[in-house]
């Protein structure tokens, strides 16, 4: 390697060195963690021991997991890959065949809920479906009787919550693509007699393809990772039956005190935002017929 190469690279030793600090270390620790019996009190807190797969296999013994891994699914596909990607995609198609007060007027009511903090967030949402919350009071208003959401349908809470607020992100991207599709491609499958459907279908889509993928594979890794709007909305309740593998790694490591089975829960949640990343990645890197 010549001296001139080396030059190029020290502006990017800094970032290198903070990436292997912050992410790699932790990651790391964490597939280390998993196959040893720490604790976050008593003996194997101050001496972990080597137990090697014996949490994963405790783990794909326990009924919890199994249940975890398929609502974590379940929510990922419901919210992020239906639900963020195809409302955002509408709203920014709507918007750019609106005035622009009203592109205006929608584009910051949608950003808006993204750009709050997470925990105001999760806390509006809960407000919302609340057996109390402003979702049943609007039904009271036209006479129909309210749900507990929280309790009835709490998947489908956290999925409508998460959907609200990260509709934003894919909203802007596909605002963005749609500025770079050339006009008068559209313009001349329109003199063609193409419908609208299917200038959307042959044209638009296929020419944003590469943005779409970008989108699902952020807002797909970004949507595994939720765990505040989750938890405090319904906790993982009720019986379970809203716990993603975020919150069942938080329940393990945190509340049980069980450090070791946590992280790997931990580890299958990395692993299974990894696969999700190489089909994205694959997706990306495939040409245009």
């Amino acid at each position: 390697m010549t001296i001139r190469r080396v030059l190029r690279l020290l502006p990017v030793v800094p970032s290198i060195l903070l990436l292997l600090l912050f992410l790699v270390a932790p990651v790391a620790w964490s597939f280390y963690a998993s196959f040893t019996n720490a604790a976050l009190t008593g003996k194997a807190a101050q001496d972990p021991q080597w137990v090697g797969a014996d949490n994963y296999a405790r783990m794909f013994s326990d009924d919890s997991f199994p249940l975890s891994a398929w609502l974590t699914v379940v929510f990922v596909v419901a919210s992020a890959v239906v639900g963020q990607n195809v409302l955002g995609l509408l709203i920014a198609l709507l918007m750019t065949r609106s005035r622009t007060v009203v592109s205006s007027v929608v584009g910051t009511a949608v950003v808006a809920a993204w750009v709050l903090p997470e925990i105001v967030a999760a806390l509006t949402a809960y407000a919302y479906f609340n057996r109390d919350g402003t979702l049943n009071q609007l039904a009271g208003i036209v006479g129909v009787d309210g749900v507990d959401w929280l309790y009835s349908f709490p998947l489908v809470a956290i999925i409508l919550a998460n959907t609200w607020r990260g509709t934003a992100f894919s909203m802007l991207v596909y605002r963005a693509a749609l500025a770079d599709v050339p006009r008068d491609i559209s313009e001349a499958a329109l003199m063609d007699g193409a419908r609208g459907w299917q200038r959307l279908t042959f044209i638009t889509l296929p020419l944003i393809r590469s943005s779409i993928t970008t989108n699902l594979m952020l807002i797909t890794l970004q949507t595994l990772a939720v765990f505040t709007l989750i938890w405090v909305m319904t906790a993982g309740g009720p019986a379970n039956a809203s716990t993603t593998l975020p919150v069942l790694a938080y329940q393990e490591a945190f509340k049980f005190g069980d450090i070791g089975y946590g992280t790997a829960v931990a580890s299958v949640l990395i692993l299974l935002g990894m696969v999700f990343g190489a089909v994205y990645v694959r997706l990306l890197r495939e040409r245009r017929p």
